[in-house]
């Protein structure tokens, strides 16, 4: 009789689902890191202030986003180099400590608006000092880094926040039952007066360049070459329309609800008021929640982001396993908490101008992603089609239209 237990073949029905889940991991990484505490409270408050009218905002930044990381993707299948070791030897190492340096910026600039709404969350939930739940979170941040499987636990981790926020504001559109017609004029461009700075802060939080940018690390990380194009463009997409999916239920939800009730958003609690319709008292509690789940999930990808590229640019390396990497990682994180501790008494305000001024920086990497998709070097097989080169361009000339805007309506407006 043999010794070796014979176990059932596991059933392909069960499988499919986890597999499929495992499939995305790198678009709901970029996902997740993206749809952080701005991009949830700059959609709500413009749902509440302008309805439906700059759903064509968000439908436009998918489009682009979807080129830019498709292009980023094709970048980490090439070469096994890392995109910031690429650009020192084919550019110079002065272009790459450029983009190193600003990548590093942009998102220690995030991360004090993504701590903060962290803590914001359980702050008004629970009516304690803000600093007990930086304190918290920051150092729960620091110690998830010190799992071997970091990777695995990341994935897991956003795959599980992204779906608890699009199932809860999805069932709320459900029981609201908005006008459908009027959500379908909201793909009509239009500019309501006082809603252009807004307009470049949702433009932001949606049309992530440096989300872009990593994409081909996170594509690297997972291990997959060539042989894997077709499966990794496609994983990348599909995290860029649950991306947009989700900017758009939250614009919606805040449209039919606050709008329609002429509910001012002031402070997080007034974000909330967006979910009544499914959670009623217990409101609140649930949008503070998903407020937690967004700023988390941003929190710990936004400085794994931030981290890995300064590892990357000081030292060459680019591996999540390695002590300097989890380092600059950390680096990131302080700095997001002590930014969050000093200026936490106008969080969001913070987190929006924070989305504001990212959009200076990233224009410049931009050029550098299409560089490099449309490079002599790259193979044929991988370069950019003559659409997605043109997506290219416009995205870069939209970014450089909004990054003067902005800077005139920082500092001289």
């Amino acid at each position: 009789m043999s010794l070796i237990k014979k176990t059932a073949p596991k059933s392909p029905i069960g499988q499919a689902p986890k597999s499929f889940l495992k499939k995305l991991g790198p678009g709901i990484i970029t996902a997740a890191l993206v749809f952080g505490p701005g991009s949830l409270t700059i959609n709500t408050k413009l749902g509440a202030n302008y309805g439906y009218s700059l759903i064509w905002v968000l439908l436009l930044s998918m489009i682009l986003m979807t080129a830019f990381t498709n292009m980023s993707t094709k970048i980490g299948l090439y070469s096994k180099d890392s995109f910031i070791s690429r650009i020192k030897t084919e550019i110079g190492q002065r272009t790459a400590l450029l983009v190193g340096l600003g990548i590093f910026l942009t998102t220690a600039s995030f991360q004090a608006g993504n701590t903060v709404g962290a803590s914001l969350a359980f702050s008004e939930l629970f009516s304690t000092p803000m600093w007990i739940w930086i304190l918290i979170f920051t150092s729960l941040a620091i110690f998830l880094l010190f799992f071997k499987s970091f990777y695995k636990i990341l994935e897991k981790l956003m795959i599980g926040l992204v779906i608890l926020m699009l199932t809860s504001f999805l069932l709320t559109i459900i029981m609201v039952a908005p006008n459908i017609q009027e959500i379908l004029m909201g793909i009509i461009p239009s500019v309501p007066d006082g809603s252009e700075y807004f307009i470049i802060t949702l433009t932001a939080s949606s049309f992530s360049i440096v989300g872009a940018f990593y994409q081909s690390y996170l594509t690297q990380e997972k291990g997959v070459g060539i042989a894997d194009k077709k499966d990794s463009l496609r994983e990348s997409r599909t995290g860029i329309i649950i991306l947009g999916m989700l900017s758009t239920l939250v614009m919606i939800c805040a449209a039919s609800v606050l709008k329609s009730n002429n509910i001012d958003v002031l402070s997080a609690s007034d974000l909330g008021m967006a979910l009544e319709p499914l959670f009623g008292p217990f409101t609140s509690y649930a949008f503070m929640i998903g407020f937690f789940a967004a700023s988390f999930s941003s929190m710990i990808g936004n400085a794994t982001i931030g981290g890995v590229i300064l590892a990357d640019t000081l030292f060459g390396i680019s591996n999540l396993r390695k002590l300097k990497v989890r380092a600059m990682i950390i680096l990131v994180i302080l700095i997001g908490a002590t930014i969050a501790h000093i200026f936490g008494s106008l969080p969001l305000e913070l987190i929006i101008f924070a989305q504001g001024i990212t959009i200076m920086i990233v224009p410049m990497i931009a050029v550098i992603i299409l560089i490099f998709s449309n490079g002599k070097r790259i193979s044929e097989g991988l370069k950019n089609n003559m659409f997605t080169t043109a997506l290219g361009i416009i995205g870069i000339s939209i970014l450089i239209l909004m990054s003067i805007y902005s800077i005139y309506f920082l500092f001289f407006k």
